[in-house]
């Protein structure tokens, strides 16, 4: 039970990161479709803007992860921050040429990141930090 219980936290924090990653570039590509550009590189203020919600969404994945798992949330974050770090990497090699390749490194940087971040908040509203 308990293993299932970690694969719960870890699946629901990355489905976490994802929902919202989606549903935040959906709704930016439908709202300012002339700044996202829809072919070749995008323009500089949504790589930042992409890279500022990409980082809170890995957070608010860190923290769900953190809350569902139980039993040392700490390790189930650092878990779930390393399995982002990788699928990071694989993307940007399977990226290289059509991305920047400071963005695409911003990325797999950031997005563990804030993985740890969220992890961290909610262990600190826990007060075990």
């Amino acid at each position: 039970m308990v293993v299932l219980h970690a694969f719960l936290a870890l699946v629901s924090g990355f489905a976490t990161m994802a929902a919202l990653v989606a549903a935040i570039t959906v709704l930016l590509r439908k709202l300012t479709p002339g700044w996202v550009g829809e072919e070749g590189a995008p323009k500089p203020g949504y790589i930042f803007v992409n890279l500022g919600y990409s980082f809170l969404a890995a957070a608010a994945g860190g923290y769900v992860t953190a809350w569902i798992a139980v039993h040392n949330p700490l390790i189930h974050v650092l878990a779930l921050a390393i399995i982002v770090l990788l699928l990071a990497a694989l993307s940007a090699l399977q990226q290289r040429g059509d991305q920047r390749v400071w963005y695409m490194l911003a990325l797999v940087a950031l997005t563990p990141l804030g993985v740890l971040a969220g992890g961290l908040v909610r262990l600190r509203v826990l007060g075990i930090l």
